[in-house]
């Protein structure tokens, strides 16, 4: 929470279109805003509508898939696996300190559950940092979001780094 899963994914949506590819982004969050009987139902919801997605995007031709999701644990990714399975999955871990997403998390968050949602960053990271699923990590801190999402689409194979640029910057000789 808080580190710019969304707003890293949304850039690299941008740049690939940009460039001409292919692909579908999907933000897990977002298929289930909804107060269900149970939290697990509530993110039985989200892997049903991911799946219908899916099933959408490949109707549609669409290979390559972007999603965003803080993923707990190994049986969850194994789980987003089964419903989007790739040939080559990569998973990256974007990063900040804790000051900065509690921060960015209090300035997004700023209804009623606000403390809630703010103490849970720290928890959340923990958790992440234990469960150690990433392929690789960005620190999304003291730059710009586009230069986080070329490096995050060079760094997993998605794109070439041109090399008359450092991750969208011009080389200065």
């Amino acid at each position: 929470m808080g580190a710019g899963k969304s707003a890293v994914m949304a850039e690299a949506s941008d740049i690939l279109s940009q460039r001409s590819i292919v692909h579908a982004s999907i933000d897990l969050d977002a298929l289930a805003v909804a107060h269900l009987p149970s939290a697990a139902a509530s993110d039985e919801i989200m892997y049903r509508n991911l799946r219908s997605v899916y099933r959408n995007c490949v109707d549609a031709g669409i290979t390559r898939v972007l999603l965003a999701r803080a993923v707990e644990d190994r049986a969850l990714l194994d789980l987003i696996r089964s419903i989007v399975p790739a040939a080559h999955t990569v998973v990256c871990r974007i990063a900040a300190n804790i000051e900065a997403m509690q921060q960015r998390v209090g300035s997004r968050e700023t209804g009623m559950l606000q403390h809630q949602f703010v103490a849970r960053v720290a928890e959340l990271n923990a958790i992440l940092d234990r469960a150690a699923l990433e392929d690789f990590t960005l620190v999304n801190e003291n730059r710009s979001i586009t230069q986080v999402a070329l490096e995050m689409l060079v760094e997993a194979g998605w794109i070439s780094p041109d090399p008359s640029r450092v991750f969208g910057m011009r080389r200065h000789k």
